[in-house]
């Protein structure tokens, strides 16, 4: 059978679960018969719900193919475990189960996984192939991986400029520059991903919202950086329906005048050491990966801010994933996107380019996976 093909319809499957797994992977799963049937397939589609591989037994056991299972094949991007978490070992229901191949994407960067699931497999005697699409299957999960080995989120900077490399004009009001599709784009991954941060230069300039409003999808945490705690507090983040999901972080000896009144809506207010004149982004994002002070660890940050924090992130190698949009506009005089004096010769891992609407969107990925 072709594994490269099944493997994708894997990927296709866990895309599904984007914004709703976190902290766990993103993980789908099919069983083809050996005439190359499919005889269930499904994805984990909420964290502390069952994984990909019992969604795809069972669709084949309400399809009527539970007696096809002993001569399938199971195919999985993330390997499956072998430890009792929110769920029990799926290794164990596919050994219960009699499914006697099993074909993975990736081994499982877990500690408490981390190979003893294909081992439980093989001991068992069933056939185990390894590393099907393996790049495309450690993509799709960059943030899982990063932040179960690092312990930091995964960093994505998402930048929409002109063709002469402005963010906007110098007069400080917005412009937009994106086409619509571009933008739709940006609310699909601020579902996706766990948290949308800016700096407070951007809350003060935009008085964004920054929530999903294009797509259907979950709202993610909004951060925004007030080292000084000096921004209004008639601010949309402090102020509208989703101010409980709002995070501000300021100074270890800043204090906002907006905080008794926000921290009643919901909303919560963290103290960062500062280096230097500036918060301490390193620890910042160590905290955040840690889930010290919020709800649970956030994985993943998509990042929405101007030059001064932007240069900032990239100076002190903190960018995991540049996304930048390029409009087919010219702007002349304006706010440049980077401080590049400042910066270095980076070079990517990987890059991407691709149209979107009237824009070209360049992925550049700074780690190799």
């Amino acid at each position: 059978m072709n594994h490269d093909h099944w493997m994708q319809r894997c990927l296709e499957l866990a895309k599904q679960g984007a914004g709703s797994v976190s902290p766990n992977p993103m993980v789908g799963a099919l069983i083809v018969y050996s005439d190359g049937v499919v005889l269930g397939e499904g994805f984990h589609q909420q964290y502390g719900e069952p994984h990909a591989e019992v969604e795809a037994i069972l669709d084949a056991e309400k399809r009527g193919n539970a007696g096809e299972l002993r001569d399938a094949t199971l195919y999985v991007n993330l390997e499956p475990c072998s430890h009792y978490g929110m769920t029990p070992p799926c290794a164990d229901l596919i050994l219960e189960k009699q499914i006697p191949r099993v074909v993975v994407g990736m081994e499982d960067p877990n500690p408490k996984v981390g190979g003893r699931g294909i081992a439980r497999l093989r001991e068992a005697g069933a056939d185990v192939t390894v590393g099907v699409i393996e790049t495309r299957a450690k993509r799709l999960n960059e943030g899982f991986i990063q932040h179960i080995t690092t312990g930091r989120p995964l960093i994505t900077l998402k930048i929409a400029r002109t063709l002469d490399g402005k963010v906007g004009g110098l007069d400080g009001k917005t412009t937009t520059i994106s086409s619509l599709e571009s933008r739709t784009l940006v609310h699909r991954w601020r579902s996706e991903l766990d948290a949308v941060l800016i700096g407070s230069g951007t809350a003060l300039a935009d008085d964004p919202k920054l929530t999903v409003r294009l797509v259907e999808g979950r709202q993610p945490v909004r951060i925004v950086l007030d080292r000084e705690g000096l921004l209004p507090a008639k601010l949309n983040l402090f102020t509208d329906e989703n101010a409980d999901k709002t995070l501000v972080v300021t100074g270890e000896n800043a204090k906002p005048i907006y905080e008794s009144v926000f921290t009643e809506g919901g909303g919560r207010v963290i103290r960062a050491p500062e280096f230097d004149g500036h918060l301490n982004l390193h620890a910042l994002f160590n905290a955040l990966g840690s889930g010290e002070g919020i709800d649970q660890p956030i994985q993943s940050v998509l990042v929405e801010a101007g030059p001064n924090l932007s240069t900032a992130l990239i100076q002190q190698d903190l960018v995991d994933r540049l996304f930048i949009f390029t409009a087919s506009k010219i702007l002349g005089d304006g706010v440049p996107a980077f401080h590049s004096s400042k910066i270095e010769l980076k070079s990517f891992a990987e890059t991407t380019s691709e149209q979107i609407g009237d824009d070209v969107l360049f992925k550049g990925f700074l780690r190799p996976v």
